[in-house]
């Protein structure tokens, strides 16, 4: 078994390099996939090889930042660390993390594997392992043609949790979806959250999804929301209420980066928008209840720069441009609300594609408060990718002129020869990878970072 073991991590190895160096693709995806073939067991055999936990991290938005940042966080307390920081979160993405993480002999020498898994995909995962730790973002509706209306999600969820009782669940108390998955569970759990209002000074109409009782179906009531349905509710009707917060933001200050404070410990970060603040607070929480001192965290965020298209900056001489994911509505109104924290004259690009991995269903473009960026001053709107005449035809119901260039590296590079010294770019799943690398390619062509 060994000996099949140590081949499938050859395979594997070998594969990832060839995608890489030669068809200048990532390579996890299919590196994965063959290791499983050539050893079934392999992500069984390595995961419970991992010396103290395995950290799994799930939910709808938030999952590659929060899980990267618990990685930098584990490794600055000395520890050594696996995490499929490429976000590859499906049962080929994550047997690559263990196999391309593993030695030559087909071992794995790690204290921590840090794995973010596709709520679609984890039953699956859980198959092969069961984490120590579940660490759970949020819950927001997503690719409806994947996942289906919010109650698939929280079904597969929940049927996933139920496979591993001994998990301990680190989760969004904010969220009444959540923390009803975690309350609900039988498992053991601990909560983070924002416990006061945080005036963002921007008035939206977005949709909320969780406005009911899971319990008995009454309207919940809010004393206040922080977005989407995050924040302070309880049902009128059962008692059911949001949880005690065990690792709590308060003094929140979002004007510059982000500072906030958390058990007494005040922790400041460059990153943007009250969503970051929850990524970072679901690191925490993860390192504190894994029971490690969190005595340099402060420095892991000062160096802690997202990447893979999570508010990524790239920069050409004097023009700065921020490239992010957004692939639902929760998702694009958080982005919009950066963005328009940012005073500067700026250009936005929008580029959504309707591949499979996408989702096909585009009508979520319609949830989108687009019609805040008629109110602001948003400069040239271009919408972009396979899906740019959908786009268009909801930016003119917002009251929003654009333009269209199906192409995003044409309207990209129009938008840097028109002058754009603060462009925005915001791609769905499939325009990500093929977007950030020709920023890449952009910027060496200026012979700039």
């Amino acid at each position: 078994m060994k000996l099949r073991r140590m081949f499938a991590v050859w395979a594997a190895k070998m594969t990832e390099k060839v995608c890489v160096h030669i068809f200048h693709r990532q390579g996890a995806t299919w590196a994965g996939k063959i290791a499983l073939l050539i050893c079934p067991s392999v992500l069984q055999e390595l995961a419970g090889s991992v010396g103290k936990a395995v950290f799994a991290v799930c939910g709808t938005n938030g999952k590659t930042t929060a899980n990267n940042l618990l990685c930098a966080a584990l490794r600055a307390e000395g520890a050594k660390v696996i995490c499929n920081q490429t976000g590859s979160n499906m049962i080929n993405g994550v047997a690559a993390t263990f196999v391309l993480g593993a030695k030559l002999n087909g071992g794995l020498d790690a204290d921590y594997a840090c794995i973010e898994i596709d709520e679609a995909s984890a039953g699956e995962v859980f198959a092969h392992f069961k984490p120590d730790y579940m660490v759970l973002t949020n819950l927001f509706r997503d690719q409806l043609d994947r996942y289906g209306e919010i109650d698939t999600a929280m079904g597969l969820l929940g049927n996933v949790i139920r496979m591993a009782p001994q998990m301990k669940i680190i989760v969004n108390g904010d969220d009444p979806l959540s923390a009803y998955l975690a309350m609900d569970s039988g498992n053991s759990y601990v909560t983070y959250g924002i416990s006061e209002r945080v005036d963002t000074g921007k008035q939206t109409a977005e949709i909320r999804e969780g406005r009911f009782c899971r319990y008995c179906g009454s309207r919940l009531a809010y004393r206040f929301y922080h977005y989407g349905q995050l924040g302070d509710y309880a049902c009128p009707g059962c008692g059911f209420k949001r949880p005690t917060i065990r690792y709590d933001g308060r003094n929140i200050e979002t004007e510059d980066g982000i500072l906030f404070s958390v058990g007494g410990n005040c922790f400041r970060s460059s990153q943007k928008g009250l969503y970051s603040v929850y990524n970072i607070l679901a690191a925490y929480a993860a390192l504190r209840t894994a029971g490690l001192p969190a005595g340099r965290f402060q420095e892991t965020l000062a160096g802690f720069q997202p990447e893979n298209g999570r508010m990524e900056e790239f920069r050409i001489r004097d023009r700065k441009i921020i490239l992010n994911l957004a692939k639902n509505p929760t998702g694009f109104n958080q982005n919009l609300s950066v963005m328009m924290q940012d005073e500067a004259p700026k250009d936005l690009v929008v580029a959504v594609n309707d591949n499979e991995q996408d989702g096909t269903d585009v009508s979520w473009l319609w949830d989108v408060d687009f019609e805040r960026l008629a109110r602001a001053d948003a400069g040239v709107v271009t919408a972009s990718g396979i899906r740019c005449q959908d786009l268009m035809l909801r930016l003119k119901y917002a009251g929003v002129r654009s333009e269209l260039e199906p192409d995003v590296e044409k309207a990209v590079r129009r938008s840097i020869e028109a002058g754009s010294r603060n462009l925005y770019v915001l791609v769905n799943y499939t325009a990500l990878f093929d977007t950030r690398s020709m920023l890449n390619r952009i910027c060496e062509e200026y012979g700039q970072y």
